[in-house]
């Protein structure tokens, strides 16, 4: 820009041209096919079926769902559907826009082959973002009323997942460092504590009651603050559990969808008209949030063609964060949170400076043979490669979602177990 500018300067001096005088703008490059790979349509289709199955056998056979509310859950679905599409189309399309403007990365896991040396465009979870909230504002003509109680807080949730989505294109463009990031969830949910209007109470379990002499225990204040801890440590937990193509969003997707039936199950099982709307509240965020989710997946699982960037891990971690608070299940959620939990402690001592931190804490890649080896840095990517030995990178990823799956199977077998008898 500054040679341009130096240009105009001198030809200024020159020959002072009529101020009215239209100049030509620079002709930009034609948008011509996709530069990315199209999208992995097969393993798509699998995992929608795979996911269908046991939704609509909870919605219409297991679960007993009015009529009017079941009406709302399908209508919102719908429109995951269509946001579903959208995305996909999308995604190609603004990876040419980053690709102009030099938003792109290589894949260090692939570092020595040919595949190491082709540009992938960045911060594409900047598509699932807009689509997401373009949902979910198309969603308030169908669901909620000028009076309605939930329609404050369905904004509030609104405005904290887009301000989560601004900044995390902010941490994509000028890559802000560790110390910032773990700021940056805490401002995005702002707009949430502020409206936030629901109890401020916790029940207490069971066999604590004798000792602590109390049912019912109302935290006030520090119940906010735990809610605004709960959106950083998901917000940040899903960033730093990355490296691996397809990692970020799938576990996203399995998280979310262990949400979704959690939701569903907790309606068909309550007779109380505000309990339902709660876990009706959590459900009609999750479910835009999977469909946008797995079109991005369709680019993202390995080989990536699309890169998501922290856009979309802070804008999955608030999206979630968000569902569980206002749903009021947030034990649930720390407990499909596991592998991330776990991922964090493993990170700790690197993040609080007491180990050297490298700026990517990623497996050392063989070009050789394909194979990733586990480092000492405190990931549970690494670990898992400790532990279990060399593996490829599509290898070690499916290790973790399907270990993903495990932490979310283990929270409903838990539920059940302890249901009636914890709390």
């Amino acid at each position: 820009m500054a040679a341009r500018k130096r240009a105009s300067t001198d030809s200024s001096a020159q020959t002072k041209p009529n101020e009215n005088t239209k100049r030509p703008k620079p002709k930009e490059p034609p948008l011509t096919d996709p530069p990315i790979a199209p999208p992995k349509s097969g393993v798509i289709f699998k995992l929608m079926l795979f996911f269908s199955i046991p939704y609509f056998y909870l919605i219409f056979y297991h679960c007993k769902i009015e009529h009017e509310l079941r009406k709302s859950i399908l209508i919102n679905a719908a429109l995951g559907l269509a946001g579903f599409f959208v995305t996909v189309k999308m995604i190609p399309v603004a990876s040419r826009y980053v690709l102009r403007r030099n938003l792109f990365g290589y894949d260090i896991n692939k570092k020595g082959t040919p595949q190491g040396t082709v540009k992938v465009p960045e911060s594409l979870g900047i598509v699932v973002g807009i689509v997401f909230l373009v949902l979910g504002i198309l969603f308030q003509y169908f669901n909620f009323t000028a009076d309605s109680n939930w329609l404050v807080e369905y904004n509030a949730a609104l405005a904290s997942i887009c301000f989560t989505v601004l900044l995390g294109f902010v941490d994509d463009v000028l890559d802000v460092p560790w110390r910032v990031k773990l700021l940056l969830p805490s401002i995005a949910a702002l707009p949430l504590l502020l409206a936030y209007a629901g109890h401020t109470t916790i029940i207490i379990p069971k066999p604590l009651i004798p000792h602590v002499g109390l049912e019912v225990l109302d935290l006030g204040w520090m119940y906010k603050l735990y809610m605004g801890l709960l959106a950083v440590f998901c917000t940040n937990s899903i960033n730093i559990h990355a490296g691996l193509n397809g990692l970020e969003v799938g576990q996203t997707v399995i998280i979310a969808s262990a949400i979704l039936i959690h939701n569903i199950m907790q309606i068909g099982a309550s007779a109380d008209s505000e309990y339902k709307m709660a876990h009706a509240f959590s459900l009609y965020l999750v479910q835009p949030l999977l469909a946008t989710s797995l079109a991005l997946f369709s680019y993202n699982w390995y080989p990536s063609s699309a890169f998501v960037g922290d856009t979309y891990t802070y804008f999955a971690g608030m999206t979630m964060a968000v569902a569980g608070i206002l749903g009021h299940f947030s034990e649930t959620l720390l407990i499909f949170f596991v592998p991330q939990v776990l991922n964090f402690l493993l990170s700790l001592p690197q993040l609080a400076g007491i180990v050297p931190c490298p700026r990517h804490r990623l497996p050392r890649f063989d070009p050789g043979t394909g194979l990733l080896t586990g480092t000492n840095d405190g990931t549970l990517v690494n670990f898992f490669l400790r532990r279990f030995g060399r593996m490829t990178e599509k290898s070690i990823c499916i290790c973790l979602l399907v270990f993903q799956a495990i932490a979310c199977c283990f929270c409903f077998v838990l539920r059940f177990f302890l249901a009636g008898w914890y709390k």
